[in-house]
Formats: structure tokens, C-alpha cells, sequence
């Protein structure tokens, strides 16, 4: 799979570019990301643990939260 980074600035509407990005054809999904806010990478990963742990998946697990925890 294949990403497209956009860097908005900080008073754009982010859902209405959103909305626009999801409407091209060839688009399957849009994510907003805050790279100023790494709490929500965190969330995701620990709401993704519940599934893990119920898998028994502890390895993934471990690795998901490593490399969370070490990105730049």
C-alpha cells in the first residue's frame, strides 16, 4: 500500500479536506494524523491491544508499542 503525506497549515478545516481527499476516485482511505499529538497513536495502539491479548498475539503486541514508542 502506498501513502500520501499532506502537511496542512494550522487554521485549514481538516474533515472538509477530509471529505474532498475520500471523494477522488482511487482512494480507499483518509486518516488525519497530529504529529503534535502523539496520544493518539498511543490510543490506537493500546485499543488494538485488547484484540492482541485476546489472540494471545503478545509479540505483535510488544513490537506495535516499541515502535510507537520509538518513531521520531
Amino acid at each position: 500500500m502506498k501513502y500520501l503525506k499532506i502537511n496542512i497549515e494550522k487554521n485549514a478545516d481538516i474533515e472538509i479536506l477530509k471529505t474532498a481527499i475520500l471523494q477522488l476516485k482511487g482512494v480507499d482511505s483518509a486518516e488525519i494524523i497530529d504529529d503534535e499529538n502523539p496520544e493518539s497513536e498511543l490510543k490506537k495502539a493500546f485499543a488494538k491491544t485488547k484484540e492482541q491479548f485476546k489472540k494471545g498475539d503478545y509479540e505483535t503486541l510488544v513490537n506495535d508499542i516499541f515502535d510507537i514508542l520509538t518513531k521520531k
